[in-house]
């Protein structure tokens, strides 16, 4: 770890980078190297690289937040669409052309024909509604959701095209529509919000 955290003060000391963040570190390593780097006057890490979507939510809303009021560690969060499934074009089959038919991904594919697939699936076509009274998509509606975590800095779009990342975008206008109310809906619908083990 030690070497890690004098790396990358090493970096940003010659110039190269002005921060410096992790991708997929557990809470207690960003606590180690914010401590180390405390300890030995060097330049702690800003931010966490995590997955984040509607299906993928303990570490973002559980484990992250503390550590966001105790040391200022932000939350840059990626795959917000879950690879194109939180968007409803898949609705119980694999469309073409899509990510799940890319070679490579037939991973993705399994995951979209898995019976916890065709769950997520059924899940994100109850959003369908709210997306609606929000003149919205469910793809802007996820990554709305997903900006309006706390301790969320910026969250990562995978778009494959100008189109796409111009609809993603569209999520900007969506946030300012996320009442606690509408969140209290989604969350209701997914049934999986995490609930601290306190």
């Amino acid at each position: 770890m030690e070497e890690i955290v004098r790396a990358m003060t090493y970096v940003i000391n010659q110039g190269l980078a002005l921060y410096w963040g992790t991708s997929r570190w557990g809470a207690t390593e960003i606590m180690e190297a914010y401590s180390m780097a405390r300890q030995f006057n060097l330049i702690p890490p800003v931010c966490e690289q995590a997955e984040h979507q509607l299906f993928q939510r303990e570490k973002v809303e559980m484990q992250l937040p503390e550590l966001y009021h105790k040391i200022g560690v932000g939350s840059v969060t990626w795959s917000p669409l879950a690879c194109g499934l939180i968007t409803s074009k898949y609705d119980g089959r694999v469309p073409d052309p899509c990510r799940a038919t890319i070679k490579g991904y037939q991973w993705l594919k399994d995951k979209v024909q898995s019976e916890d697939g065709k769950k997520q699936q059924a899940k994100v076509m109850d959003l369908l509604p709210i997306a609606h009274q929000l003149g919205c998509t469910v793809a802007q509606l996820a990554i709305a959701w997903c900006l309006r975590s706390e301790g969320v800095s910026s969250v990562l779009l995978g778009a494959s095209s100008a189109e796409q990342l111009i609809e993603h975008l569209g999520a900007l206008q969506v946030l300012s529509q996320l009442t606690p109310q509408t969140v209290m809906e989604i969350d209701g619908l997914l049934g999986n919000k995490p609930h601290s083990k306190k």
